[in-house]
């Protein structure tokens, strides 16, 4: 079994032994993988449609797993017990429903150490639900594949998380080129929890491709709503114009790392 790049990703970040529940696990890919390769002793891989379940029953039973990873129906983390693993994995959904899930169980995350996510979009909904409930994103990885570009986010339950959150997320001053004090550009905290503090700190080639695009989609919203005589149409262009301009500024003063 190959794992795709994205699920690759998420699997060299799961802490090593680890018992983990893989929660919205489709075919349970990423727990078979990772139980038979010895990334993890257990696993729990919880999907609340039938069809994906019994796919992810097949998936383990073939692969002589049934003792091992535990298939489960069940909405979010209501398919584990308080302390039952140390790590979760969440791929493949969108950044609120992620937080949702993580909110609606956290009684559940007792004895959990490591939260592995990677929302298809809304990735600061994420990020901020990490921040308000004091988890320490120590990683952050963007991968492109099949023409889409994805995030993912590495959270672990670390002493003194509210600490470095609070160094994490300080704003920073960029320097536009060399030089020209009146050139730069603020990354603020709003900025941070949008694009990834981990990730801007270390911008490579998809990072720029993903916010350059981002513009783009901006840029043509903000077209959409320019003509419109309603007040809240007009906010709406004016706050595009500002994040919009902030963005680029930002862009123009993140050194480029080589891959």
């Amino acid at each position: 079994m190959k794992l795709s790049s994205r699920l690759q990703h998420i699997a060299d970040r799961l802490p090593p032994g680890c018992r983990f529940a893989d929660i919205g696990s489709d075919h349970a890919l990423l727990p078979v993988w990772a139980v038979k390769h010895g990334a993890a002793v257990s696993a729990v891989a919880g999907e609340v449609n039938d069809g994906p379940l019994e796919a992810a029953r097949r998936q383990v039973a073939e692969a002589g797993l049934s003792q091992s990873v535990s298939v489960r129906k069940g909405d979010g983390l209501e398919v584990i017990a308080p302390g039952e693993v140390d790590a979760i994995t969440i791929a493949g959904m969108g950044g609120a429903l992620i937080s949702s899930i993580l909110e609606a169980g956290v009684d559940k995350l007792a004895g959990v150490k490591r939260l592995i996510l990677q929302p298809n979009v809304g990735e600061d909904f994420v990020r901020r639900w990490l921040l308000e409930h004091d988890w320490y994103v120590t990683d952050e990885a963007i991968v492109a594949e099949d023409g889409k570009i994805y995030e993912i986010i590495t959270a672990d339950a670390v002493p003194g998380a509210a600490g470095l959150n609070e160094e994490l997320y300080k704003e920073k001053l960029l320097q536009q080129g060399q030089g020209d004090a009146n050139s730069g550009a603020a990354l603020t905290k709003e900025l941070l929890l949008m694009m990834g503090p981990r990730l801007s700190a270390q911008a490579g080639e998809v990072f720029f491709d993903k916010w350059n695009a981002e513009i783009s989609k901006l840029e043509k919203i903000q077209r959409s709503v320019a003509g419109s005589q309603l007040p809240s149409s007009q906010k709406k262009e004016q706050e595009l114009s500002i994040l919009i301009k902030q963005l680029k500024e930002v862009l123009a003063c993140l050194p480029k790392v080589k891959p």
